[in-house]
């Protein structure tokens, strides 16, 4: 695994909730259970099932070896609600020791609890002693098992004080100020189905956001769609518009093209809609939007062009991803065409559903998407210029007659008004220019090409440019990523 990560250039790995979990009462009358783990029992007690001997030891010795290997290892934390519920849920901890101190009521109703989490309840983290509970839990992972970060779950509970979200909130500010977790990589996931749930931009400075403008935005461009070119220049230039602002840097937008709440890369471009059957809610669980299209067939298909054309959109936006300002991430599988059949919200499927196969990681299909993902993070290794350390407006100079970064239509002219709203645009170019630490001037041009506009879902796809053919990685070259004509 260390080798496929190393391939990869992968320097940090993000798991799932490794917090002793428990599954909801409702899977297990289907005869499912929660396999991705995001209701916590325990914020103390590693998950049994993942301990061959029950022994806590084996996450040290797993953490110890990626450490060796150069991998961080950054936590999913889940500290906005519980597995006990709503008020008719089991009581099988905090709600035996003090339920009014470790949940949120609903003022006048006690009885009910606030559901901001979409969960049943939600953990009251203005309480001195829950804000207590919750760093001395960190701390714990922090110091006792050399965790070096932590993803938190529905972000906006822990910075909503009872009059709203506060980025100057208790939690927020206890943890900036904390010796030890203050050192350690904080990671927001902006948005819950709260009252004022979606915060993307407005966690304070030291914490870095998942974006999932990028994810849609990028969706949305390579799929064909219209006037997306203004957005995706604000994505790729790592969201400035959003983030820009009390000194915090393109690390903070983590970009995502995919994530495990939703589909694979490989199901993006199979799939116009979710097939989530399986999960027992009649398919209408998880998202409806995913801004997918399946390129002529849905699922499955053995029509050479429209395999050769799912292939090369897959390319394209695994491209956009690494060649992007901000911090790219990568979904497990992806690198090699993992499927989930359709279902997009696989967190109660603990079988070959969820489970990664890595039989298609040895076909040789799979075996060229791998060398494609390594040598685009080798690219973006060797180019400062597109992980750069700070924003890019255009306005610095690194040659009196470049900007540091600049935008282009079709003919090789600088974009003009008009372009940004045409309907019919179809390329966009973007020069970037920056010096390093010796002086040495790197300078690197990407083309994005999304083509002529298909009929997405029900007719053949056109021919497509394979971005593949057209990287070279010359010091002061350039990189392009196709998925429209040639």
């Amino acid at each position: 695994m260390i080798a496929h990560l190393h391939r990869l250039g992968v320097t940090t790995l993000e798991l799932l909730p490794i917090q002793c979990f428990a599954p909801e009462r409702y899977l297990i009358e289907r005869g499912l259970t929660n396999y991705w783990g995001y209701n916590t029992l325990a914020f103390f007690v590693p998950h049994a099932g993942y301990l061959a001997s029950g022994s806590p030891h084996e996450l040290r010795a797993a953490i110890r070896r990626l450490h060796k290997a150069g991998i961080e290892v950054v936590m999913d934390v889940v500290y906005n609600h519980t597995c006990e519920g709503s008020e008719l849920g089991p009581t099988l901890c905090y709600r035996g020791l003090d339920n009014a101190t470790y949940y949120s009521l609903v003022p006048g109703d006690e009885r009910h609890l606030i559901n901001d989490t979409g969960c049943g309840n939600t953990l009251n983290l203005s309480h001195p002693r829950v804000l207590q509970m919750v760093l001395d839990s960190l701390r714990y992972w922090a110091n006792e098992f050399h965790i070096d970060g932590f993803r938190f779950d529905l972000a906006p509970v822990l910075g909503r004080e009872p009059y709203g979200f506060d980025q100057g909130s208790g939690f927020f500010d206890a943890i900036i100020q904390d010796p030890v977790l203050s050192t350690r990589k904080l990671i927001a996931e902006p948005w819950d189905p709260g009252p004022g749930g979606y915060q993307f931009g407005n966690f304070p400075p030291g914490f870095a956001e998942w974006n999932d403008r990028f994810r849609d935005t990028a969706r949305r461009f390579w799929r064909g769609d219209g006037q997306q070119q203004g957005d995706i220049a604000a994505r790729i230039a790592g969201s400035g518009d959003l983030l820009d602002r009390r000194g915090r840097r393109p690390w903070s937008s983590v970009n995502l093209i995919t994530a495990h709440d939703g589909f694979t890369l490989e199901d993006v471009v199979s799939y116009a809609e979710r097939h989530n059957e399986a999960n027992g809610e009649d398919g209408q669980d998880g998202s409806a939007d995913n801004n997918s299209a399946n390129w002529g067939v849905e699922g499955p298909t053995d029509d050479p062009a429209i395999l050769e054309l799912r292939g090369r959109v897959q390319r394209a936006m695994m491209a956009t991803l690494m060649f992007s300002h901000g911090t790219p991430m990568l979904l497990a599988g992806d690198e090699f065409g993992q499927t989930q059949n359709g279902n997009n919200n696989t967190y109660c499927q603990d079988n070959p559903t969820s489970w990664l196969d890595w039989r298609r990681a040895a076909t040789p299909e799979g075996q060229l998407m791998t060398g494609f993902v390594a040598r685009l993070a080798a690219l973006r290794r060797a180019h400062p210029s597109l992980r750069a350390a700070r924003y890019m407006h255009g306005r610095h100079r690194p040659l009196p007659d470049m900007p540091d970064i600049g935008w282009f239509g079709h003919d090789g002219t600088p974009m003009g008004v008009e372009q940004w709203t045409d309907e019919t645009f179809h390329l966009l170019g973007v020069r970037r220019a920056s010096t390093e630490a010796d002086g040495t001037l790197d300078i690197t041009y990407m083309l994005l090409n999304p083509g002529e506009r298909c009929e997405r879902n029900t007719a053949r796809p056109r021919r497509a440019v394979d971005p593949a053919a057209r990287y070279h990685a010359a010091r002061t070259g350039g990189t392009a990523a196709g998925a429209g004509r040639a």
